[in-house]
């Protein structure tokens, strides 16, 4: 079994939708469930078996550094700083030159998101698919009612917040040590790097199988504050 050992968090985004929360801390410092976002992260990385993680910072890093600062972590933490905004490809590129293991893959996790699964099944389709890097990905759900027309004009029904047939990408990614020289120094490696290699046939995708939530609004925050206190691990 392949184990992923590193990990990449871009935790450097300005955070605008979901402000006032993230006026005076950076997103990954949103209180969700009783602890920041980071914290969720850390503890899920670490019981997965990853080692060492490199946080990417941008907006507030400083706030970010201080919260981390004599605090006793899951896993080793190292702190990279962007002197100027590098999009989430040049982030995650840039962060990757500090991973301790140049020569192994490495996951890289958006720096707002919850989620919790078995690392090993989305490592084992990694290793198995050949791909340059795979893509965890998620079930769509509209942020809308659907309304059930008949071909009579009339409403059956309403479902909220359907599932879709679609998927997400989950902003969960394993990375082939080779690609991070595909990705840009600077801009977003998902209008860039995956693209190309989706059209190589290099990219793969792993169905998360556990819980997934990313929060970019107030909406997601209070859905997601409802959704972890039904979860033993959140506690």
């Amino acid at each position: 079994m392949t184990q992923v050992r590193q990990a990449v968090i871009l935790a450097g985004g300005n955070a605008t939708r979901l402000r006032p929360y993230t006026d005076r801390v950076p997103k990954a410092l949103v209180d969700v469930g009783g602890k920041p976002i980071l914290e969720h992260q850390l503890s899920w990385l670490a019981d997965e078996g990853v080692e060492h993680a490199v946080l990417s910072c941008g907006y507030r890093a400083d706030v970010l550094q201080r919260h981390l600062l004599g605090r006793t972590l899951p896993l080793e933490v190292t702190v990279v700083v962007e002197e100027r905004p590098l999009g989430r490809g040049g982030g995650l590129k840039y962060a990757a030159r500090a991973l301790p293991l140049a020569d192994e893959a490495w996951l890289a996790l958006n720096g707002d998101i919850v989620t919790r699964f078995p690392l090993a099944g989305l490592a084992e389709r990694h290793t198995a698919s050949g791909a340059a890097a795979t893509l965890g990905v998620a079930a769509l759900r509209s942020p809308y009612g659907i309304v059930d027309v008949g071909a009579d004009g009339r409403i059956h029904g309403f479902e909220t917040a359907p599932v879709l047939p679609q998927k997400v990408n989950a902003g969960v990614q394993l990375f082939a040590p080779e690609t991070t020289a595909l990705l840009p120094d600077l801009g977003d490696h998902e209008a860039v790097t995956f693209p190309r290699l989706a059209a190589q046939g290099r990219l793969a995708a792993y169905d998360i199988d556990g819980y997934w939530r990313a929060i970019d609004s107030a909406r997601d925050l209070q859905e997601a504050n409802r959704e972890l206190k039904l979860l033993d691990w959140a506690a």
